[in-house]
């Protein structure tokens, strides 16, 4: 049987955690990230099938859905976003796009789509159950206790909790005790696309069921059967098609868009929400019935600053993976860094940190981690005179009095100004995120559109950037 081979036009860091799948699978796999080695690979290829990001340096989605719809006999097309919207989905599947996808690209989520049969799974080893929630705190320890006793029942749970407390990393937890651990995990955001996609997305479609529905599509719940099916955000779904997901967990069948027959699933469904759904169903924005159904097991997942002392705890295990990705040595928050850390009220909780410990961790270089390196809000860092003109609570023995500490001078001896150091901390960053400039302005507490500046004033004095 010959190898299925899909084109991937992405960033290659998207596609390495799935080459030992698709090799395994005997799956062919080719990346390029431009427009040019995209139609090459399609003019001399036969394909099964195209996964791609809306947009590289240099590269569109949209002009390579062009050049496919040309063609009668064109390969299917999947769009993915790392944070897709609902805007966006409805663009590219206008265009012709097969499918759009948000979030990172799975294995399971590969294989529900690759047309014709693949090569058996070989053995895998124990799926792991040590996942990462990290802390001490009572009120977490709680919350874990009930999630481990019922995650292998057929409950559903409905889990709660501010914006960045970490909802899909239980669900994930609950999965992995569930029993069905070494079936498929499935997530779908029910924010991020509009109602007649997220129903399609959901359920699947026939081929003609709409415009754009160029072949027959499996949903989500028909990926999952036999796993977990996790509903995040549940609390944005259209009022009209709960209806069609309360059926779905009463009667374990669905129907896809544009069928007849029903098809029986076997899904456990879990679902998210950081809403009041009770005041959702007060106000005729969410069903009563499918609430009750859905509420079976209630999680609420405690906020970062009702934690304690986790916050800590949760810093040092972010610092500590942060400093082996970027092949850093061992790191230490210094006294002043834990005491902000621990005021600090957290409205963005372990997601906040996590992004703020990434940052402070680039920033510190051989460290401690210091306030400053948190980069906050009204507060400026001049790497090349040290911290010192910042006041951030510390000693003068204690802050770093030499530039050195930040960046060594040249050979010559010569201290780097701050506008070298600036362009090196800025090239840094572009380099540590593969050339992604959001993700570098993320990094370096800065706009996108400052970033765009300060690389057009590089190319003005004959820089070469890219």
């Amino acid at each position: 049987m010959a190898p299925m081979r899909i084109l991937f036009i992405a960033r290659s860091e998207c596609v390495s955690p799935l080459h030992a799948e698709l090799k395994a699978h005997a799956c062919q796999a080719m990346v390029v990230e431009d427009r040019t080695s995209a139609l090459k690979v399609l003019g001399s290829h036969k394909l099964d099938l195209v996964f791609t990001q809306p947009s590289l340096p240099g590269y569109r989605a949209q002009d390579l859905l062009d050049s496919v719809q040309a063609d009668p006999s064109g390969v299917p097309v999947i769009v993915f976003a790392e944070k897709g919207s609902a805007e966006e989905a409805r663009f590219f599947m206008e265009l012709g796009a097969h499918d759009y996808w948000s979030g990172p690209l799975t294995w399971e989520r590969i294989q529900a789509v690759l047309p014709g049969d693949i090569p058996a799974q070989p053995a895998r080893p124990e799926p792991r159950r040590d996942l990462p929630i990290v802390g001490r705190h009572p009120s977490l320890g709680r919350v874990l206790a009930l999630a481990r006793q019922v995650a292998a029942s057929r409950a559903t749970v409905l889990i709660t909790g501010e914006s960045g407390t970490g909802k899909e990393m239980f669900a994930r937890y609950i999965h992995a005790h569930s029993g069905r651990e070494n079936n498929p995990f499935v997530a779908v955001n029910c924010a991020a696309l509009p109602e007649h996609l997220l129903e399609s997305e959901l359920f699947g479609h026939e081929k003609g069921a709409f415009t754009g529905a160029i072949s027959r599509k499996l949903g989500k719940f028909e990926s999952a059967n036999g796993g977990t099916l996790l509903l995040d955000e549940i609390s944005e779904m259209d009022v009209g098609l709960q209806a069609k997901l309360l059926r779905a967990l009463q009667e374990g069948e669905i129907d896809r868009v544009g069928g007849t027959d029903t098809v029986k699933v076997d899904v456990r469904v879990l679902a998210t929400t950081n809403r009041n759904l009770e005041e959702s169903v007060e106000k005729g924005q969410f069903r009563q019935d499918l609430y009750y159904r859905l509420n079976v097991i209630p999680l609420r997942l405690p906020p970062l600053r009702e934690r304690g002392d986790d916050v800590l705890v949760l810093a040092e295990s972010f610092m500590r993976r942060y400093a082996q990705e970027y092949g850093l040595g061992p790191l230490q928050l210094s006294e002043e860094a834990r005491t902000w850390l621990l005021d600090h009220d957290w409205p963005g909780n372990v997601r906040e940190l996590q992004n703020l410990m990434e940052r402070a961790v680039l920033l510190a270089g051989p460290g401690p981690i210091r306030k400053i390196h948190f980069l906050l809000e009204g507060e400026e860092w001049f790497p090349s005179s040290g911290a010192g003109e910042v006041d951030d609570g510390r000693d003068d023995e204690d802050s770093p009095s030499s530039p050195d500490q930040v960046r060594p001078p040249d050979a010559d001896g010569r201290i780097p100004t701050i506008q070298e150091m600036e362009m090196h901390l800025i090239m840094k960053s572009l380099d540590r995120t593969q050339g992604n400039r959001t993700r570098a302005s993320e990094l370096l507490g800065i706009s996108v559109r400052t970033l765009r500046n300060k690389l057009s004033e590089y190319r003005k004095v004959g820089l070469d950037i890219p």
